[in-house]
């Protein structure tokens, strides 16, 4: 399998290419050249199927010549240490949760595989450095994935005062090969440093940059896989009726990689994006224009992006077509005030503690759920990470104590100039 780059489809690489530079000519993002699809056989039969034999024949084509499939399966054996388990919380909704990772966030899926594929790939003789814009929770899975991993030190750029106590925490309290950057800015402002260095010709060959979040192949890839775990667990549950999915989404990289795996055979009918103010991906679904707009922070702030990377992404996936991308993604905006009132009321009726995000995407799912079809929303990371939030509407919420003497990070203003000299020392 090779990818091309969208703005340059003559820039061709193989998934190690790809994973190793990040982002292609003038900033372009990779994608596949085609998207394989599986046997209605490997569908039929998935419920007999090992979590780590389904991962392995659904993503070894995307690094066929990259990796052998034994590679493959020993990263993903090392990746997947934690359940993904499907919880039923109405009688037609349930919960995939994907915060048992050692981060408690879904992002621990794609850096944990990045950051083993990295290992492989580096060269030995060239350390690479990893790059990484974050609102949140990415920063924190790729500071765990890629901690002490040899041959490859990691700068997470994240925005100031904009990130929950936890969450910075998980950030700045390794040290070693790890270190983060608090941004006087927005996310927004973080990843378009992280895209200047990268298109920095200079910088990029003295240093090896790459980058870890979602523009990266062997980032956004890999969480394609518990969509199919879902499948598996509710397959039964489903019957015959339509699957429809919700994600809360910010960078569009995990709704992504939903899309592929539908693409490749999996039987989702509809997919729900849910966005909290910062709804560019909702204003273009209503008028067929995008606009990106600067962030605003919000309580689910790891959907806090103005201008989603992976929107390309998904253009090139359905040939630029605003029909079928309509067609294919409902969306809704839900504000702070709703996410608050659906943690309370779901807490209230069924005893089960929502994160802000999670609480987005199960708003969204009801807007548009019929009592025909099934769903299943994505509670992306644990409530522990956004105390201060649950607080305001569960005052007995607690959170294990954290020792925040450990924590070291340097702040900069929103300047490039600041930024390369943290990169060249």
């Amino acid at each position: 399998m090779n990818f091309y780059n969208i703005k340059h489809p003559d820039e061709i690489l193989s998934f190690k290419e790809a994973t190793l530079q990040g982002l292609g000519k003038d900033k372009g993002l990779f994608v596949p050249q085609q998207i394989p699809v599986l046997p209605s056989s490997f569908f039929e039969e998935i419920e007999s199927k090992t979590d780590l034999q389904i991962a392995t024949v659904a993503l070894y084509p995307y690094v066929e010549g990259s990796l052998t499939e034994e590679a493959l399966t020993t990263i993903l054996s090392e990746v997947f240490s934690f359940e993904t388990p499907v919880v039923p919380l109405l009688e037609n909704t349930s919960v995939l949760e994907l915060f048992h990772g050692p981060t408690l966030a879904f992002k621990d899926v794609g850096a944990r595989f990045m950051a083993r594929c990295l290992g492989k790939f580096a060269d030995k003789n060239r350390p690479a450095t990893v790059l990484v814009a974050t609102s949140g929770d990415t920063g924190s899975a790729v500071a765990n994935g890629f901690y002490k991993v040899p041959d490859v030190r990691v700068v997470i750029l994240y925005p100031k005062g904009k990130v929950s106590k936890f969450q910075e925490y998980q950030m700045t309290s390794l040290g070693e090969n790890i270190e983060a950057v608090a941004v006087e800015g927005t996310f927004d402002d973080c990843q378009s440093l992280v895209k200047q260095a990268l298109h920095d010709p200079i910088l990029k060959e003295q240093l090896a940059l790459s980058s870890a979040n979602s523009i990266n192949v062997a980032r956004f890839l890999p969480q394609m896989l518990y969509y199919f775990f879902a499948y598996k667990q509710l397959k039964t549950t489903l019957e015959k009726k339509e699957w429809v999915v919700a994600v809360p989404s910010g960078n569009f990289g995990n709704i992504t990689a939903g899309l592929y795996a539908q693409a490749m055979g999996l039987p989702i009918a509809q997919f729900v994006a849910g966005n909290n103010a910062n709804d560019t991906f909702f204003q273009y679904i209503q008028t067929g224009i995008y606009k990106a707009k600067p962030s605003v922070a919000t309580y689910s702030n790891a959907m806090d992006v103005g201008d989603p990377s992976n929107f390309v992404r998904i253009q090139t996936l359905f040939n630029n077509s605003y029909e079928i991308i309509k067609e294919k993604i409902k969306c809704i905006s839900i504000s702070d005030q709703q996410t608050l009132a659906e943690i309370e009321r779901v807490y209230r009726e069924k005893g089960y503690i929502l994160d802000p995000h999670g609480a987005v995407g199960h708003l969204a799912l009801q807007h548009f759920l019929t009592s025909e079809q099934y769903g299943t929303f994505l509670a992306t990371a644990h409530p522990y990470k956004f105390d201060e939030v649950i607080k305001k509407v569960i005052s007995t919420f607690e959170v294990p104590k954290v020792d925040t003497s450990a924590c070291s990070y340097r702040s900069i203003a929103n300047d490039y100039s600041q930024y390369l000299n943290i990169l060249r020392n």
